[in-house]
Formats: C-alpha cells, structure tokens, sequence
C-alpha cells in the first residue's frame, strides 16, 4: 500500500508539502508500519494461520442485543425497507402510526427513538447468569445507523435518536461482568437494501410523489434534521439494482469505493474504539466479498489488534456466513437459524433468536416466543457437533425486555444451574446422537434456515458430548416407561467398548442399568425432574 493510499484511509488530513517533505518521510514510514504490523495480513492465504480461541471453542453460548432503530415500532425485522414497500404489512403499519413514507421516512422513525429505558448493566448481568458466556451487541444494521460515537458516520445515535454512544455503554456492561464483547455489523448492504425508498406509490391519492429516500441536505432547511445529509443514511444516490439480490455480483448494483471506504473506516474505528474480541459480518463471507478487498482488511486488522492487546496471544473471532473449506480455516463458519447435520471439524456457530431480529410486539401479543425447551435441546443438539449458540433476546425500542423474555431466560438458567457441565468445556464425542431425528433432518439453505424443519425431538432422541473420560447424555425427553436406551453404548459396541462403572442422572444421583447386546438401558427415578425435557445422564 502506498502512503498516500495508506493516510487516505486513514481518514488524515496533511498538508500537501507534508507528502513530499523529507522530513516527514520518517512519521510517514512509522505510520505505514503501524498500519501494517501484525502477522496477518488482508490475504486468504495470510488469514489461513488463524486458530479459534480455546476461550470460545469452550464457551458455547453467547446472547445478542440485536438492537437498533428499527425496533423502534416494535413490528419486527427489516421494517426500515419493508415501510417503502407499498402494500406490505409494515408499510399499512407505518402509514397509519406514522404517516405516509414520502413524509414521515426512516430518518423521522430514528428521531422517535429514544432507548429511555435501557440498562445495559442489568441485562448484561442477567444474561451472565443465565450461563451467557460472551455477550453481542449490533454496531449498525442495514439501516445504516451507527450505534457508537462514529468519527466518519454522522447518522450516530449520540448526534440523532437515543442522543447516547449505545455500543459503548455495552461494551462497559459486559466488561463489568467479564463476558468476552462482540459486535455485530450489517452496513454493508445498506447500499440495496434501502433501494425502495427511492420509488413511490404506484396507486392511490399519493401515487407518483416521492419517498424520502432521495432528499439530500438541501430539503432539511427548517427540519428537525437540518444540517444532516440523508444521503449518508439512505445511500441511495444510484441507480438500482437489477431486482432483489443478497450477493454483489449477481446483479445489485456495485457500491461505490467512496461508500466501500467509508464503511472499512467506520469498521476500523468500532474494532479500535471499543476493543471487541468478537465482529459478526451479516454477509456472504464477508463485506463486500467478490468486490474488493474491504472485508480481508477488516478481518486482518481485527486479529492484529487482538493480539496488540493480549501480549501476543490471539482470542478474537470473525463470523462469516456461506463459507468454503478453505474460508472456514480463516475464521468461524455462521449459520443463521439453523444447524449443522454432522459434526464439524471446525468450531461453528448457530446465530438464532426467541422471536424476531428486531422486536416485534406481535410476537409478544400472541405468545409466539420460542420456548426454553426449544432452547436448551438446540443448544444441546450445535454443542454436540462441534458448535456454538448465539440467541438474540429482541430488545424492544425503549431498551428493555418483556415479561415473557424474562420468563424464558428464568427457565434456561435454572436448567442451567443442575447441568452446565454437559455444555462448557465439553467436545464432541465419536457420533453426535441417535434417535429418529437424527437421521430424519433438513439440509441448509444458503446462510441456514433449516431451523425447525426437521424430525421433531422425542424422549427417543439424545445427543452426546464428553468431558475428559465422561461422557454426557442428553435426552430429550422422559421416556413413558422410565427407561433409556442407548444404542451407541451395546455391549461390545466399537464406539464405546470399554466397561461402564456408573452411570448418574446429574442432578439426581446414581442410576441402576443394564448392558446388552442391543443398548446400555438406565432406569431413571420415579421422580421425574421439573425441566425433563433435557435429562443429563453421566456416564462414566
């Protein structure tokens, strides 16, 4: 990289004679060494020597704060595009809470949040004890808005909205609680996601008078938003895509270097700002892949930083989705709502949530949340192959959680209190599980999505993981007739041909059992565990 490209990225400013000046050649040089120190360096092949951390290989569960503007009108994911998409659910909704789109547009919804009751340390508190071991808080979605006092993007939520830098006072929470902070950052795609506010309605008394998602700073002259350009948050003075397209290169149209750059600087400044050890990309490996460069920069530079920080020693983690082989060497494989089918050489991770992405007061009304049962044994199921679970708990727009959220997380910690042996510090054992929904399972669908598709647990079903020369089994029920059977453990079986001397319900002491030539078969108690939806078996 050369200097000049090298303090343009940077975001400095120099004087002119300062760039040919030979006594400025040494700070020059100095700062493209600091720029570029570190053993990785933005290559595939460079990023090929990286290691997942033995920190969150072991640490198996996080919980996110995927929280931003757009819950706000508390109606659930993606509001910020589909309010511009006439007829839609959210755009009748936005209509008639807010008003038409040409006059009351995303910036407006931005101006309404407040985030007036938001207590990160609480939360953060509450979901260590819920067996959290890392915490995610979202830095910008695909609206745009920076959620941290961003030196390049001055649609932040300290300038507009909550009026406070709500990634740091995250990242102080988890610090407090001593959870390893993540960021997650979704900007990219801002550039097509928000193409239909440039359109406008195609019938009724407004058909024809445009959206907002045009107006430049010009417009706001006696606005609550004058002085602000919203062409720094809508991004959409461009031609538009060719239809709807996740992936550059199959037909969106291409972000400008000037919009490329100042998403690597705003990206740079978040890993350097507030320290993070954990960066998820909402994208197709990474920002930008198939474009340039800008998500290999981002990736190298993270890794450095981390290292900078603990004397050498890498604990940092990228999460991409869609990865090959060969990418999956280079950080940590995301699939989103959705598991793995076998168990995975490499640490992986599940990123789901209880309801919507963003808060959604539907879900709550109708009491749709995803139970703590469908927690824990999804927990339990991307442990025993070799992954990780991080589940979004929706804030809603005012900072808080609901009475039902709460409810669930209750349930989980106390399941978690008799049996987080079987999760932390585990690894697989030779075969994931068995029962029926073992074989009967749903493939993957681009970034995931093969949540809930498959064969419904049953008391038949368990899955497995292995602490030293213990092994765990989790069983998804409690069996009519008080009896387990486990196949994988026959007498004589290849998997597992040495004796078994006890076998233990954790929480509930020693068990009788039996060996044959069909399974290991345990009795369990005639008193059946208040969460028996997860039973933990110590073998050993």
């Amino acid at each position: 990289m050369n200097r000049r490209t090298l303090i343009k990225q940077l975001g400095l400013s120099l004087p002119a004679y300062l760039l040919s000046n030979q006594a400025s050649a040494a700070f020059i040089e100095s700062l493209d060494q600091s720029y570029a120190k570190g053993p990785f360096q933005p290559t595939w092949e460079s990023l090929q020597s990286y290691t997942v951390p033995d920190w969150y290989r072991n640490a198996k569960f996080g919980i996110w704060a995927h929280w931003g503007p757009q819950c706000e009108p508390e109606h659930g994911d993606w509001y910020g595009r589909g309010m511009y998409e006439e007829g839609s659910d959210h755009y009748k909704y936005h209509v008639q809470k807010y008003g038409h789109p040409s006059k009351f547009g995303f910036k407006d919804v931005i101006h309404q949040w407040k985030a007036d009751k938001w207590e990160p340390e609480q939360l953060v508190a509450l979901y260590k004890r819920v067996g959290a071991k890392y915490f995610f808080a979202m830095a910008n979605h695909h609206d745009n808005l920076d959620l941290w006092n961003s030196k390049y993007q001055s649609w932040n939520s300290v300038n507009v909205g909550p009026k406070k830098d709500l990634i740091a006072g995250w990242a102080k929470a988890a610090k407090k609680q001593g959870l390893p902070f993540g960021v997650s950052v979704h900007a990219s795609h801002a550039w097509m996601w928000f193409e239909p506010a440039q359109g406008s309605d195609k019938s009724g008394p407004l058909a024809g008078v445009p959206y907002d998602g045009k107006i430049t700073k010009a417009d706001g002259k006696g606005a609550w938003w004058q002085g602000m350009d919203p062409q720094e948050l809508y991004a959409q003075n461009h031609a538009l895509s060719d239809g709807y397209h996740w992936e550059w290169e199959k037909g969106s149209s291409v972000p400008s270097k000037a919009y490329c750059d100042k998403f690597l600087k705003r990206t740079m400044e978040l890993i350097d700002k507030y320290e993070p050890e954990l960066l998820y990309f909402d994208d197709t490996v990474l920002p930008f892949h198939g474009l340039n460069d800008v998500g290999l920069q981002i990736a190298a530079h993270h890794y450095n930083q981390s290292m900078k920080r603990n004397k050498g020693k890498l604990n940092a983690v990228v999460n991409g989705k869609i990865l090959n082989e060969m990418q999956r060497k280079c950080m940590v494989w995301d699939i989103e709502r959705g598991q793995s089918n076998v168990i995975e050489p490499f640490t992986w991770q599940t990123d789901t949530c209880i309801g919507g992405w963003h808060y959604d007061k539907r879900v709550y009304e109708n009491k749709s949340y995803k139970s703590a049962q469908t927690v824990i044994q999804t927990l339990a199921d991307i442990v025993s192959k070799n992954g990780n679970l991080l589940l979004n708990i929706p804030v809603k727009g005012n900072g808080s959680i609901d009475d039902q959220e709460i409810a669930i997380l209750e349930e989980i910690a106390a399941w978690m209190k008799i049996n987080a042996e079987c999760i932390f510090d585990t690894k697989p054992w030779k075969i994931f599980g068995e029962g029926p929904a073992t074989t009967e399972v749903a493939k993957l669908s681009g970034p995931g999505f093969n949540e809930g598709k498959g064969k419904a647990f049953t008391s038949a079903d368990m899955r497995f993981t292995t602490k030293g020369d213990t092994l765990y089994a989790i069983i998804f029920g409690w069996p009519g007739d008080g009896k387990v059977k486990i196949k994988s453990l026959s007498d004589g079986n290849a998997l597992r041909p040495g004796a078994v001397s006890r076998v233990e319900l954790v929480g509930g002491g020693e068990l009788r059992f039996q060996r044959n030539s069909e399974a290991l078969e345990v009795t369990l108690p005639e008193n059946r565990p208040a969460l028996s939806y997860a039973n933990v078996l110590k073998i050993s």
